[in-house]
Parts: structure tokens; sequence; C-alpha cells
């Protein structure tokens, strides 16, 4: 308790509190669905270096994806600061009123049918096919490899991530039940059925949420 920042009028030391809490929990539930994607690119990545061709340790790819993420987490960070200075969350990090919370779960699910989520994770789903397409030799490219793979990945499940918002930032129960969605989405793309059913969840529970509330 001593560490959290305040529940109102946050200061710059409250803001990085709460940016490395969004960071570090992006990280932990974003690392393991991408565990295929990072073992096709070290497997690429030994290939090359077996071929005498230009290769680049696996961590910088990583450390591009993370970057991405961070990137997110800055505007969860300061979507989460206006909506307690507009008593929109409670100082628990929940909703404080249903038609927010309703929203954002019919958004999330709308989303889900969208052609954008689509094609994010068709890259996501992919590994060796995003890898073989976006393939950059050195360093700056396994960076700009492991950006541009980030960027599909938030494309594809940030409003997923903005649902804590309803459920609670610090609910452990719904981050690691987004994790495990996100995980499945990712692990089985030809699955037609997990998206319809997760839209069909999500608006169902948010039309409950905005009009029982």
């Amino acid at each position: 308790m001593a560490i959290m920042p305040r529940m109102t009028h946050w200061g710059a030391f409250d803001l990085l509190l709460v940016l490395a809490m969004w960071a570090i929990m992006m990280a932990a539930m974003m690392l393991p669905s991408i565990v295929p994607m990072v073992l096709s690119f070290a497997f690429l990545s030994r290939q090359r270096r077996a071929q005498r061709l230009p290769y680049v340790n696996t961590s910088v790819f990583v450390l591009g994806y993370l970057a991405v993420w961070s990137g997110f987490g800055l505007l969860a960070t300061l979507a989460q600061w206006g909506l307690l200075e507009a008593r929109l969350v409670t100082p628990m990090m929940v909703s404080a009123t249903p038609l927010l919370g309703g929203a954002l779960l019919i958004l999330a699910g709308i989303f889900q049918l969208t052609p954008l989520k689509h094609a994010c994770l068709g890259k996501c789903a992919s590994p060796f096919g995003f890898l073989l397409s976006e393939w950059r030799d050195g360093a700056l490219g396994a960076w700009i490899m492991g950006c541009r793979h980030g960027a599909y990945c938030v494309g594809c499940c940030g409003l997923l991530m903005a649902l804590l918002f309803v459920f609670g930032v610090m609910n452990l129960f719904w981050v690691a039940a987004l994790s495990i969605y996100v995980m499945l989405e990712k692990i089985l793309p030809q699955t037609r059925w997990l998206p319809f059913a997760g839209a069909a969840l999500l608006v169902g529970w948010g039309v409950a949420v905005a009009t029982t509330g």
C-alpha cells in the first residue's frame, strides 16, 4: 500500500507508478502468447547463423515487442488518470458507472468480428508467415520486426486489455482469464467459433451491464 498511487490528484510519481504497473502487467499478460513467434524467430536466426548470414539475438526482437506494449501502457495510464479524475472509475480501478462498463464490453465484442481484428490476428497467429514477409537483417531489423509484431498484437488485443477498466485493473482472476483467451486466439487460429463466441459473450454481457446496472 505504501507504493500505491494516490486515489486522486496524481503527481508525476503517481503516474510513473501506474505506468510501471501497466508495463509489467502487459509484459506478463502478452509474453506467454508470443512464445511460438519467439521460438520461430530463434529458429530462423539459428538457420541464418549456420548459413553464415546476418543474424541477431532474439532478445532484441522481444524488446521491440515489449516497447510497443509499454507504449500501450502509457496510453492506458493516461486513460486511467483521466477516468479517475472524472470519477468514471473507482479508487480500486474498477468502472464506477454501468454505462462505461457496458460500452467497453460491447465495443470489445463488436471489434472481435471486424476485418481489422482478423487481419491483425492473422499476423499474430502465423509466426513463420510474419517473419518471412517482414524479415530484416541486423539488430535494427530485429527491433523493427519486434515493434511491428507488437503493433499487430496491440491491434488484435488492445480493446480486450481495455476491459481491465471494467473488471478491475488489479483483479488477478481477470488478468489471467484475458491472458488465456488471448493465447487461445493465437494458437487456435482455425477455430472459427472462438471469436464469434467471444463477441456474443461480450456484447450480451455489455448490454446486461448497461441496462441492469
